[in-house]
């Protein structure tokens, strides 16, 4: 068990699928509201809303408390190691290992997400030695479940988990994908 409470490396860089994906820094904080200051974002995820250059700073100070409480990574999809795109997540949760993702309205549709989940994903499975990882989502997100779908997750035979963010209830799905 000591593989899923062992703390994360102090600093990460992921590549494959033609990304980079990297630690935020202090240098993405201005681009952090194009990506995340979207009605989409608001309504899908848990992140706050309206996002500006405080949310920005709040977010960039939880994910390293996060990482250094080995709990998540947070790491911002990009395709050279440059400019965030996006954001890709794993968290460590009683539930499993859950990986989440957010794309920048501006850089939809170039199949982003999908890719830096396999890459996540490979990560997990090989330097975390998971067995599965899982990703919830609502039904109704349609981008999420092609998401979910293409990268091969399967919707998982367990309850939905349900509850209230931002005063809007939810239930969410959850699919699993298992090492190979």
């Amino acid at each position: 068990m000591s593989s899923t409470t062992s703390s994360f490396p102090a600093r990460i860089e992921l590549t494959g699928e033609g990304l980079v994906l990297r630690d935020w820094t202090e240098a993405d904080l201005a681009a952090m509201p194009e990506l995340f200051d979207h009605p989409d974002i608001a309504y899908w995820t848990p992140i706050v809303s309206p996002f500006d250059e405080a949310a920005a700073r709040a977010r960039l100070a939880r994910d390293r408390q996060l990482r250094a409480e080995g709990t998540a990574i947070l790491l911002a999809i990009t395709v050279d190691g440059g400019a965030p795109l996006g954001e890709v997540m794993l968290r460590r949760a009683p539930e499993g290992t859950e990986l989440g993702y957010a794309v920048g309205p501006a850089h939809r549709g170039q199949g982003l997400a999908a890719r830096a989940v396999r890459v996540m994903a490979a990560y997990a499975f090989e330097q975390l030695g998971v067995e599965r990882v899982i990703v919830e989502l609502e039904a109704e997100n349609d981008a999420s479940v092609a998401v979910a779908t293409q990268t091969g997750f399967s919707l998982l035979d367990v309850p939905l988990i349900k509850g209230e963010e931002k005063g809007r209830p939810y239930a969410l799905q959850t699919w699993g994908l298992d090492r190979t």
